[in-house]
Formats: C-alpha cells, sequence, structure tokens
C-alpha cells in the first residue's frame, strides 16, 4: 500500500486573508464613495504627490478603485487602477496603471498601503495584464518592497506615458503581474 502525507493547502500568490474582527476590509470602491475619496486625497494633491481630480472624475472613475474601509465606514486608503489596452506597434501587451494610491495620514504604517498594493495586484491578474506601472513622486518604498523597480516612461502605455507632467518629476516604476 503506498500513502502520501496530505500538503498543507497554499494560498494563492496576492490572494487576500479576509480581515480579522474590527479591522479594515478592502473593497471595489462604489460611485458613492466619490465624495469620501476626493477628501481622501486631497492631502496629497495639495503637497503635490498626487493630482488635483475634480469631483466629477472621482464619480466616474470610482470603478477603476479599490479602498480599504474602516469598520465605521470610513475610507482610509484608495488606489486606482485603469486598464490600458495592447499596443501592437509598438509591441505591448495590455498593462494597468496604478494611480491617485494614497493612505490616510493617520493610518500610515499600519500596513494599509500594502493591502491595497496587494489588492491591485489580484486586480491586475484577474483582468490578465501583463505589467502594472505607478509613478511616483516620493521613494516608492512601497512598490520597491513589492517587486517594482524603476523603468523608462517609453515603456509605459503611451497615453499614460504621455500625461505625465514633467514639473512633477515623477519616476516611473514597472512590475510584471
Amino acid at each position: 500500500m503506498i500513502t502520501a502525507t496530505p500538503r498543507p493547502a497554499t494560498a494563492q500568490p496576492g490572494a487576500l486573508c479576509p480581515p480579522a474582527p474590527g479591522a479594515p476590509s478592502v473593497r471595489p470602491a462604489r460611485s458613492d464613495d466619490a465624495t469620501a475619496l476626493a477628501a481622501l486625497s486631497r492631502p496629497y494633491a495639495r503637497s503635490g504627490a498626487l493630482r488635483e481630480r475634480p469631483l466629477n472624475q472621482y464619480v466616474s472613475e470610482a470603478p477603476d478603485f479599490l479602498v480599504v474601509e474602516a469598520p465605521d465606514g470610513t475610507l482610509e486608503g484608495c488606489v486606482g487602477l485603469s486598464v490600458h489596452g495592447a499596443e501592437p506597434g509598438a509591441g505591448r501587451p495590455a498593462a494597468g496603471v496604478l494611480y491617485n494610491f494614497c493612505v490616510a495620514g493617520h493610518r500610515q504604517g499600519a500596513g494599509l498601503g500594502a493591502r491595497l498594493l496587494l489588492a491591485a495586484l489580484a486586480r491586475a491578474r484577474s483582468r490578465s495584464l501583463q505589467t502594472l506601472f505607478a509613478a511616483t513622486t516620493g521613494g516608492g518604498r512601497l512598490f520597491l518592497r513589492h517587486g517594482f523597480a524603476p523603468v523608462c516612461p517609453d515603456q509605459a502605455p503611451a497615453t499614460w506615458a504621455r500625461s505625465l507632467d514633467p514639473r512633477r518629476e515623477a519616476r516611473v516604476l514597472a512590475r510584471t503581474v
């Protein structure tokens, strides 16, 4: 008789564990989150870390966003993921761009950014994207810790790369999904 020892189950890369009771949860944004998304992003836009966006843009782009929601319903972080179709002439497959990534100041360092990034990676995989890009005016430590590396902007989706404001001196980072 041959017997096999069962192996412990392994988590899928990027799979999220359900949050502990009373912990913030990550979920897709809804259009009624637009006002909270704008309020959460405002301090970062004022500092120059994010682009200023009007409320109607948050309403229309809400389906792009993932949010971290506290048990009381307050949004404590967000990230947008826009999908850019393949550019066969440039030899680029479909790619994603992370944008408007922020975590409320009082929640910095609590791991919410990492949870958002892992959820965005899982969403990108579910949409069969090959690469994720981001632009940062900061050090990009979170991105670098999660496998992103600096790339030339011309490797990114052309429409997005052209939209980057050179005065902001953002670094473009990418990683394979």
